[in-house]
């Protein structure tokens, strides 16, 4: 019989009486109270604070600080009420302590007497803190405890952000009386600056006429002095210049005594030897392109002829019949003709060729002939002037000799009369310079006193502009920055709305485990028809795994049901979350079968044991980080580790990388687990002593 079969089978007895329905029923419906239940009882915990009672003791008396009346108790209160945080009860000291030791309160805070004379010293001589006092005992339950260290931790946050408020407030108002009072002091100083400037007055006058003129003859002595040093360099120059003129004069009179002879009367005859060589170049130019566009047409031509004439010796001489006179008569002239046909052509090919293959310097030597057909051509229209040329060169060259020789000696006159001027102006200068040192003096005193009063003036025109002026609204922003200057922006990505969202990839779960642990308690783990029928033992493995597979596909569908719509869980990924499910009841089902088949009445414990091991280690909670190293060791070899991070993606959202990665794990589990189930089917077949007698059943 298949397992399908034996599976069905398995499952209609149990519709056989009212004991066996009622008994289905509890294991479909028992994962809703591991599943369904518990996250009931804790979905939104922080949204019910208001609930929670907690003392709250005001005994701030209030202070008065420069007229003003701070009464920080009372402003706390009403934020407290205001919050809904916690159910605040305002009771005596002694009912709050009371209270919180008999568990009547979760927890008390206290205001104390001088909170407000605290907060307010800040604006005095002996600033003092005001400290909140909390009261709590973690016998009543210690996760309140944890959650007011938050609450309160805002509370202070707020406290002490209201009284630094006041405090920067009157800070900037004090900035304001210093600006104001800075701003007089200026002007007054201001006043006192111009008087010592007008006395100041006369003395600078008189002192900056004498640097005038003090000024004027140290120019003139400086003027003279730089002319003098100008006309030596002046005068030094032109005698390096008509030394140079007169050395080129020289050359240039020697060299044209030397060539005026040959040039004198022979202008003619050296124009036309130039015409003659560039009419030369000329005709040796087109000689050249001739030569270069006749070669491959005479190449062409004797290859032609040469063709022409073999092809006629053929026809007459090797082709057709003839007599024989006739062939010894015409035959060997032909043959002659076309041996010297063929080699004339050769003969042309290779002129070609040899063309050809020097265009380029062909081409390099025209470009010379025209160079020389151009240099000859100016040659010839210049011959004629060539002596009139030379002589005219020669007497520009003997001019700029003898204006050299004459700039020389006027430099020479120029260079001694300024060093006669520059030692005057040096004797003017010396006796300006005392009295100017003289004046000097009296203005240096008057001076450092007007320096000191601007400088007075200045600084207090310049503090006033670095000492802030505040108005109402500039105060009270700055106010607002300073007194809470850093906040926390805070974002999630993937957010549950809720604690019970959170934690539904836990117990979901957990409560899969615990249908399967349940249903092999009413199931046998392997068929006992199928073992004694003595079927496969794959066979025998499946048909005791199906029908818890198919009790867990039940038990799925109950409990989404009553989270989704009755608890009001919202899924990211609704269809891929029942699919995993599914896969997931199919793993639990395969472990919990093999540890019954294989170990029988104590496998019921090691599932137990495993759960538990499970539960420690999946990361559920907190963080396993912060578990013990044994249950970081644990943590990724267990499935339902997978389990809970697949479903954290698949119910808030993220990447579905965990999801594959769990889906991987289960599939290798229920293979492992089946694998291992149909072993012990397998043993399962042959009777023991042990099977008989068990030592321990359940």
């Amino acid at each position: 019989m298949r397992s399908p079969k034996l599976a069905a089978l398995e499952l209609k007895r149990f519709g056989r009486g009212r004991l066996p329905r009622a008994a289905i029923v509890a294991v479909v419906l028992l994962p809703l109270l591991y599943g369904a239940l518990y996250l009931w009882s804790f979905w939104d915990p922080y949204a019910q604070l208001d609930r929670v009672p907690v003392a709250l003791v005001n005994e701030d008396a209030g202070a008065t600080t420069r007229g003003e009346r701070v009464s920080a108790g009372d402003d706390i209160v009403r934020g407290l009420h205001d919050s809904e945080v916690f159910a605040w009860d305002e009771v005596s000291a002694k009912e709050a302590r009371e209270g919180v030791e008999s568990g009547a309160y979760y927890l008390s805070l206290t205001l104390p007497k001088d909170l407000s004379s605290r907060i307010a010293s800040s604006d005095g001589d002996s600033p003092e803190t005001g400290a909140l006092q909390v009261h709590t005992n973690d016998a009543n339950n210690y996760i309140v405890g944890q959650i007011s260290r938050t609450v309160f931790a805002e509370v202070r946050t707020a406290a002490s952000a209201k009284a630094s408020r006041g405090f920067l407030d009157r800070i900037f108002i004090s900035f304001s009386d210093i600006h104001a009072a800075t701003e007089e002091a200026a002007k007054g100083a201001t006043e006192l600056k111009g008087g010592i400037g007008e006395a100041k007055q006369g003395s600078r006058d008189l002192a900056d006429g004498l640097k005038d003129a003090k000024a004027s003859t140290g120019k003139l002595a400086g003027g003279l002095t730089q002319l003098t040093e100008g006309a030596g360099e002046l005068e030094s120059g032109s005698r390096q210049l008509a030394s140079g003129t007169q050395t080129i004069a020289n050359k240039v009179n020697g060299i044209a005594d030397g060539v005026r002879p040959y040039l004198k009367g022979d202008g003619t005859s050296i124009g036309t030897a130039a015409r003659r060589a560039a009419d030369s170049s000329r005709a040796l130019r087109e000689r050249i392109d001739d030569l270069v566009t006749a070669a491959p047409t005479a190449a062409a031509t004797a290859r032609a002829s040469a063709d022409e004439l073999s092809a006629i010796h053929r026809e007459r001489c090797i082709d057709a019949e003839q007599d024989a006179e006739q062939a010894d008569t015409a035959c060997p002239a032909l043959q002659q003709a076309s041996t010297a046909a063929t080699a004339a052509a050769g003969a042309a090919a290779d002129a070609n060729a040899l063309v050809q293959g020097n265009e380029r310097a062909f081409k390099k030597f025209d470009t010379k002939l025209a160079d020389l057909q151009g240099k000859a051509d100016d040659l010839a229209r210049r011959a004629p002037g060539l002596d009139d040329d030379l002589k005219s060169a020669v007497d520009r060259v003997n001019a700029l000799n003898s204006g050299a020789k004459e700039v020389f000696q006027g430099a020479k006159k120029l260079h001694a009369g300024l060093g006669g001027a520059r030692s005057g102006a040096k004797g003017l200068d010396s006796g300006v310079s005392k009295l100017t040192e003289g004046a000097g003096n009296l203005d240096g005193g008057l001076f450092k006193l007007a320096d000191g009063s601007a400088e007075l003036a200045g600084g207090l025109k310049s503090g006033v502009t670095k000492i802030p002026d505040y108005d109402e609204p500039d105060r009270d922003r700055r106010t607002e920055v300073m007194a809470d200057p850093v906040r926390l922006a805070s974002q999630s990505l993937n957010e549950a709305p809720n604690y019970g969202t959170g934690f539904a990839p836990y117990f979901i779960p957990l409560s899969l485990w615990v249908g399967a642990m349940v249903a092999y308690m009413i199931i046998q783990p392997l068929n006992r028809r199928a073992l004694a029928a003595g079927g496969s033992a794959w066979r025998i493995a499946l048909a005791g795994w199906l029908p818890v597979v198919a009790i867990g596909l039940v038990q799925v569908g109950a409990l989404l049901s009553v989270l989704h719509w009755g608890l009001g869980l919202h899924m990211a990924r609704a269809a891929g979350t029942v699919a995993f499910l599914a896969l997931t009841i199919g793993c639990f089902a395969a472990i919990v079968q093999w540890l019954n088949a294989r170990f029988g009445a104590a496998g019921r414990i090691l599932v137990l044991a495993v759960l538990m091991l499970q539960l420690t280690s999946a990361g559920g909670t907190y963080p396993v980080q912060t578990s013990p190293a044994f249950f970081n060791a644990l943590h990724p070899f267990l499935p339902m580790t997978h389990v809970v991070e697949a479903l954290r993606r698949l119910i808030t959202g993220g990447g579905l990388g965990p999801v594959w990665q769990a889906t991987a794990v289960l599939l290798a589990f229920t293979a492992g687990a089946l694998a291992l189930t149909a072993l012990s089917a397998r043993r399962k077949q042959v009777w023991t002593l042990d099977r008989l007698h068990p030592e321990l059943s359940l």
